[in-house]
């Protein structure tokens, strides 16, 4: 018989019920927080995972290349309040696993960079990584939302391996330029201010605005090429079913090279 997943903020049988309050002893809350710590923590290494990645792939373009694509590079881990009034804004149950499916955005990692064919470029290298497996792609770039907002949101599948063996762990990426990033900022900070109450005249000049920083973009990436030649041509939107086929391609490809040849170096 199988055993039900923990849940995450259920009573558990140490809870006594005096005057309508519910009252948990020590060690009930000693092991949900335990339980909790260690959830959250699969997301902070899965986490780590993507900026590791994302580290090594800066540093060799630093010292190896002429130009560096990643601008800088942000990340968090919902916090505990964060998550429970996600959950129980879109009434998902609070069991671990249910979470885990339901809730994909737990950690987030955010790269900015300089220019358009930039977030491309860096989507595919770091997706088509062997353990990595994209899970959703949203291309808010080739179709932004009705309010001009525009990034390339990715879920990918991140293999964690602990003591107790692998997880794999969804973590929310988003690739976006710093024109996209400075609108995304400032939107976010007056619909804060707002309550998510805001006015349809200021809606408009938002609106407007992601148009002028679109409309940068474009004049900003025109202006390099003519300087530095112009970059691979992209071919989006971005379909998920086609980036999936390709990396399972690459990872067939890969299993059937042959292995190099080690040679032993005896001691003289």
């Amino acid at each position: 018989m199988s055993t039900p997943a923990p849940d995450a903020f259920a009573a558990t049988q140490e809870e006594v019920d005096v005057d309508d309050e519910i009252t948990i002893s020590a060690s009930a809350l000693r092991t949900l927080g335990d339980q909790m710590q260690r959830f959250l923590l699969e997301y902070r290494f899965a986490m780590q995972e993507v900026e590791t990645k994302l580290a090594i792939l800066r540093e060799e373009f630093l010292h190896m290349h002429e130009y560096n694509p990643i601008e800088h590079v942000s990340s968090r881990v919902k916090s505990v309040d964060s998550l429970v009034s996600k959950l129980e804004r879109r009434g998902i149950s609070s069991e671990f696993e249910v979470i885990r499916t339901e809730i994909q955005d737990i950690a987030g990692v955010r790269v900015t960079c300089a220019f358009i064919h930039d977030v491309y470029r860096l989507f595919d290298l770091l997706t088509q990584q062997d353990d990595i497996t994209v899970l959703e792609v949203e291309d808010y770039i080739e179709t932004p939302k009705d309010n001009g907002y525009q990034s390339l949101h990715t879920i990918l599948s991140i293999p964690v391996y602990l003591s107790t063996g692998r997880v794999d762990v969804p973590v929310e990426v988003q690739f976006r330029t710093i024109a996209m990033d400075f609108w995304a900022s400032l939107e976010h900070k007056i619909y804060y201010k707002y309550a998510r109450q805001v006015p349809d005249t200021l809606t408009r000049e938002l609106k407007h605005a992601a148009d002028t920083a679109a409309e940068l973009d474009t004049r900003m990436e025109r202006l390099h090429a003519q300087l530095h030649g112009a970059p691979p041509p992209h071919t989006g939107p971005i379909n998920l079913q086609r980036v999936q086929e390709a990396t399972r391609q690459q990872r067939i490809a890969r299993m059937q090279e042959p292995e190099p040849q080690r040679r032993t170096v005896r001691p003289v």
